[in-house]
């Protein structure tokens, strides 16, 4: 068979089992075997794909990333992520929009001590959204800025799938956390300026009297001090350990855990409970990546036995393509995919052949890593199968639609086409801060 009938196979079958309802693991799991089988040598090439999956998942590398989703659950199930958003509410007394600004302030605030998109989302979505709707916002107002808030959450370390991103895709994992936090930050303030715009061109989206309890001197201040700062020295902690040399990412990210730890028993909000509930949490949702590197280093390497990336990869080059065309097709089908598939199979259906291109066309690949995350971002907010899209529509009253969740989220998802081409253009957004640690 050619490189294009093998390459058809491999696909078709990964797109046909998830169709039938497969998750995306036992999918990849799946249509490995079926390769496996063809293109190493029957019975023994399956052995060999069963000892490469377990190589590719025991390695240093990966280690943060149950770690950093720890921290997140910690704060969630524990209840200080309340306190953070009770904090902010004392300090943005009187502005337009004050709900939805304080729930993208608060959102940023997570992400720094947080490694889960879907759990800022539901957490924002459960708190603030049915606050929101009650006090007479816009729909598009009490939704669309929680789900944009919690796709900024995968660029801010600490980010699990920044880690994965960079195991995949042997990118260095430091300067790619370090990479997307000038990205996430300038993405929450365009968030915060657009509603802000939003609430004076259209005075009706938004209450009159939403005013909050004015607070004076030390009250207003103190749950700020008390809660804000110390869970910002988890941020500190993470990123100034590896920024001095201190601390490799996974050392960071066992810091880190152990910091959110240490400041839930100070507070007296961790018990056994709660405690338990967290590390459930933990091994869920890191069992699932892990199962899901198996599946993804397993597929990269039928594919090059197979011949179909030297194929693929050939014919790119026949297209004589320059560095910038190439970039904009590879961003332009990270988007299409983001419509219909989650991130973690983006990364795994096309690191194997971006990254070969990218390193045969010599481009950063820090740069490409940021390209690649906020694509990936986008894609959580696009319809018609954007996670964040769903996980906002699980928490909300029943008598919101569909449709208005999705047509919250169109706004945010212009805000971040319009970051992914000043990163395009002024590569300098993602590559200052990786170049200040060398």
């Amino acid at each position: 068979m050619d490189w294009t009938t093998n390459l058809a196979l491999l696909m078709g079958t990964i797109v046909l089992l998830m169709l039938i309802g497969l998750p995306v693991a036992m999918a990849f799991l799946a249509s490995n075997v079926i390769g496996a089988f063809l293109f190493m040598g029957g019975i023994a090439g399956i052995d060999q794909l069963a000892r490469n999956s377990i190589a590719s998942v025991i390695t240093f590398s990966l280690t943060p990333i149950p770690l950093f989703v720890l921290m997140g659950e910690v704060l969630f199930q524990t209840g200080l992520a309340l306190k953070v958003i009770d904090s902010f509410d004392r300090l943005i007394y009187r502005v337009p929009a004050r709900l939805p600004i304080i729930s993208v302030v608060a959102g940023t605030a997570f992400s720094a001590v947080s490694g889960s998109t879907i759990a800022t989302t539901a957490m924002l979505g459960r708190s603030m959204t049915p606050v929101m709707l009650k006090k007479k916002y816009h729909p598009s107002l009490a939704m669309g800025p929680i789900i944009a808030i919690g796709g900024v959450d995968m660029l801010i370390p600490p980010s699990a799938l920044i880690v994965l991103l960079g195991s995949l895709a042997n990118i260095s994992i430091t300067k790619l956390l370090f990479a997307g936090i000038l990205p996430g930050v300038i993405l929450a303030s365009l968030f915060v300026l657009y509603i802000l715009l939003r609430a004076k061109i259209s005075p009706s989206m938004v209450p009159s009297d939403d005013i909050g309890t004015r607070y004076t001197g030390w009250q207003k201040y103190k749950p700020f001090v008390t809660y804000v700062l110390p869970l910002m020295s988890i941020f500190a902690v993470v990123i100034g350990t590896m920024t001095g040399g201190i601390a490799t990412p996974t050392e960071a990210a066992a810091l880190g855990a152990a910091a959110t730890i240490v400041l839930a028993l100070t507070y007296r909000a961790l018990t056994l409970s709660n405690l338990l509930a967290s590390l459930k949490g933990t091994v869920h949702v890191s069992g699932i990546i892990l199962f899901i590197i198996v599946g993804a280093t397993s597929f990269s390497q039928l594919l090059g036995m197979s011949g179909a990336t030297n194929g693929f990869l050939g014919m790119i080059s026949e297209m004589s393509l320059n560095t910038t065309t190439l970039l904009i097709m590879m961003i332009l089908v990270l988007i299409v995919l983001g419509c219909f598939v989650d991130q973690i199979s983006m990364m795994l259906l096309t690191l194997p052949f971006f990254m070969p291109l990218v390193l045969a066309a010599d481009i950063d690949q820090i740069w490409f890593g940021v390209l690649f995350l906020i694509s990936m971002q986008m894609g959580l907010m696009t319809p018609p199968f954007g996670l964040l899209l769903f996980t906002m529509k699980s928490v909300v009253p029943p008598s919101i639609s569909i449709n208005q969740v999705f047509a919250s989220a169109m706004p945010f998802v212009i805000i971040g086409v319009l970051m992914l081409v000043a990163v395009f253009m002024v590569p300098g957004i993602a590559t200052w801060l990786p170049g200040l640690i060398g």
